[in-house]
Order: C-alpha cells, then sequence, then structure tokens
C-alpha cells in the first residue's frame, strides 16, 4: 500500500490534542497546522482514524495544494491530479467549497471548475465521454485560504461527532469531540473518580466511560470510504475487530453525571443505553448545593450554562459563586470548567492554574483547569463523609 497525506481536522483549539491521538495510532511524523492535522499513511489509516480519534472533526484525503489566482490555474493544476487512484469510472463525486481571503472568492464558479477538471481527467484515463455517476460517493471539496487551494477527500461522511449514541438534543447540546477533549486535557484517568455536574443528555460521561474503556467511538457508526473499493472490507473488518478486541470489558469505573432537570436526565439515560454504558456511568438528579463525595481524589469535568440569553446573566453569576463554595469542599480534586462568560475567574473568585481557548460551536470559549494535589500511585483514598 502507498502512503499519501492524509488531514485529521479539527475545530481550533485542539489541534495538539488531536496530533496526540495520532501519533498515539503510530501515525507521524505529524504537521499541526490552523485547524488541522497532517500526517502520511496507507489505506488502512483511513479505517482506523475513522474508528479510533476522538477529537477530529473528519479524516481527509489530501489530493493536492497550490496556489491558484486565476481559474485557469485551478482548473489546469487540478486537472494535473492523480484522480483515477480514487474515483472508478462510475464515482458519484459531488464537489464542495469555501473561500476565504482569496482572489476566486466565488465559491459556486471554484466548485463548477473543479468538477470540470476532474471530468476531463478522468476521460482521458477512462476513454470515456460521460459518467453516470451511480456508484460509491466520494466528496471532494475545494477550499481556498489566502490564494492557496486545497482538494480533498473525505473519508468520514458524517462529521465524526456523530457517534451514533446521541439521538435526542438539549437546549445547549455540547459536541462528542469536545467533550472528549475536554477529558483528554484533564487529569483524569480511569481509576479516579469524574463528576460532571451540569451533565445535561450526558455526552461528558459516556465520552469518559469510552475513554475508560479503550472504547473506540466510532464503533457504531459507518463512514462513507467503506464503500469505496480502493480500501478493501478486510480491512474495516479486521480494523473493527481489534478495536472490539482493545476494549477492557471488565474495568469498573467510577463516573458519576447529575442535573437538577429530570428532562434533560431522562435523556441522558437513554444516551447512556444506547452507548452501552448502563454499568459504567451513574445519574442522579441533584442540585449543585448537594453536591458531595467521598472520594478524596477526583476530577469535576463540566460545560455549566454561560448565561448568554437576556435574563438569565444574574442566574448564572450566582451559580459560579455557588460552584466555588462547592468544590471548595473538594479541596483535593481538580476541576475543568468550560464557559463563554468572560468575566468568569472574578465571578467564581479564584483565577485559574491554566486556561485553554476552545470554541464550543461557534461560540468562543475558555477551559479553566484548576489542578488539585497528585493522588498516591494506584490508590484511591476514601474519607468518612463528615
Amino acid at each position: 500500500m502507498a502512503d499519501f497525506d492524509v488531514i485529521a481536522t479539527a475545530t481550533f483549539g485542539l489541534e495538539k490534542v488531536v496530533a496526540r491521538e495520532v501519533e498515539a495510532l503510530g501515525y507521524g511524523p505529524v504537521h499541526v497546522e490552523n485547524s488541522r492535522v497532517v500526517f502520511r499513511a496507507d489505506e488502512s489509516a483511513i479505517a482506523r482514524c475513522n474508528l479510533w480519534l476522538r477529537s477530529a472533526d473528519r479524516v481527509l484525503i489530501r489530493m493536492g495544494e497550490f496556489k491558484a489566482l486565476s481559474f485557469e490555474e485551478l482548473f489546469e493544476q487540478t486537472k494535473a491530479l492523480p484522480w483515477e487512484r480514487w474515483l472508478e469510472a462510475d464515482a458519484c463525486f459531488p464537489v464542495e467549497g469555501k473561500s476565504v481571503k482569496s482572489k476566486l472568492f466565488s465559491v459556486s464558479d471554484c466548485q463548477a471548475i473543479v468538477k470540470k477538471a476532474i471530468v476531463e481527467r478522468l476521460k482521458q484515463f477512462y476513454k470515456k465521454q460521460w459518467f453516470e455517476e451511480t456508484g460509491p460517493k466520494y466528496t471532494i471539496e475545494v477550499a481556498l485560504l489566502k490564494d492557496v487551494a486545497t482538494l480533498t477527500l473525505d473519508t468520514s461522511g458524517a462529521g465524526l461527532h456523530k457517534r451514533g449514541y446521541r439521538k435526542l438534543s438539549s437546549q445547549a447540546p455540547l459536541k462528542e469531540t469536545l467533550a472528549a477533549a475536554m477529558i483528554q486535557l484533564s487529569y483524569w484517568n480511569p481509576d479516579r473518580v469524574l463528576i460532571d455536574p451540569f451533565c445535561g443528555s450526558g455526552t461528558i460521561p459516556i465520552e469518559a466511560a469510552m475513554i475508560g474503556l479503550n472504547m473506540a467511538p466510532g464503533l457504531n457508526r459507518n463512514f462513507a470510504s467503506e464503500s469505496w473499493p480502493q480500501i478493501p472490507k478486510s480491512i474495516w473488518n479486521s480494523t473493527r475487530e481489534e478495536a472490539w478486541d482493545s476494549m477492557v470489558k471488565d474495568r469498573k469505573l467510577k463516573i458519576i453525571g447529575t442535573d437538577i432537570d429530570e428532562k434533560v436526565l431522562s435523556m441522558a439515560r437513554y444516551h447512556r443505553k444506547l452507548a452501552g454504558l448502563d454499568e459504567q456511568i451513574h445519574l442522579q438528579r441533584l442540585a449543585l448545593a448537594d453536591l458531595r463525595s467521598s472520594y478524596k481524589y477526583g476530577c469535576v469535568i463540566c460545560n455549566p450554562p454561560y448565561g448568554e440569553r437576556i435574563g438569565e446573566k444574574a442566574e448564572v453569576e450566582a451559580l459560579y459563586r455557588q460552584m466555588r463554595k462547592v468544590f471548595d469542599a473538594l479541596e483535593t480534586w481538580s476541576f475543568y470548567i468550560l464557559t463563554a462568560h468572560p468575566r468568569f475567574e472574578q465571578i467564581y473568585g479564584k483565577p485559574a492554574d491554566r486556561r485553554r481557548k476552545l470554541y464550543n460551536g461557534r461560540i468562543e470559549c475558555q477551559l479553566y483547569q484548576y489542578f488539585g494535589p497528585r493522588p498516591p500511585k494506584k490508590t484511591e483514598e476514601r474519607v468518612a463523609e463528615s
């Protein structure tokens, strides 16, 4: 199998998290760029990356990258790329596009030019004048940024955040990929307790349980490239078998999700069941003020309300003050709090040990990280509740 360029796309701020995931799968060297991680790999990497990457948005094959200041340059350089390596004579290949700060700003024109150039290339290779496009789907994207065109094939189909377990949506859902990244940015490990006191529809506890059991996030879904003849079924089958075999099925986790809203907790229970994690996650209706734990060491990882809607600001700020009182009682714990509120530290009353800018959808947030002491190795002491 010959190597080619692979791009794991990432939400801004998560590139290094995705890079570590790619390296953990055995691929590299990786090149970390804005919103993407680039590396060389073969066909088997397409299956493994789609199944295993927790914080990436998509897995793309980079067909080419070049400067394009005119439609003629875009056409000729697109036509020069080896599209026949991937596109069968019956391939369905829609072209999507975007353009940012580029001379070629008309996205629809760029899409039409790229489509025409690929057709011309395939005409020469297959000696045909017409293509029915009745076969497997290969979504192509032409992305122009500062006059540089990047042409890619999308191997994922639906975004990688769509694991398959979240069928219902709460008022302010957190993407599965961001939840997984928050957990990986924390000091949590499967031997420690994790609490999400604003668990909503259950995303953070479910993603933590999947990490704790070494469960591949893509096991319960399909990908666009599974229908491509260039990636044999045997690769997908062996990759899925490897993923099932590598799960730590008998590990007992201490993951707790609480929320004051019974309606969203019912969603969390449903999602927990779909993910097959009923035995690993404890869900409970509980007010923040009543949160306690008998564990001496643990992590709180949460996405509390931001107070962006009219009339909510004062209520949310009171909640942040209450969080400080409740969390202070867990004096040896670590806390990871994602919010878009610009004055969170002042209201909470304590500067974070570390902050990290992340995006929840299009909302710019900060992940405020408060570190507790390191627990003794391989122990999880219990103290009597006072």
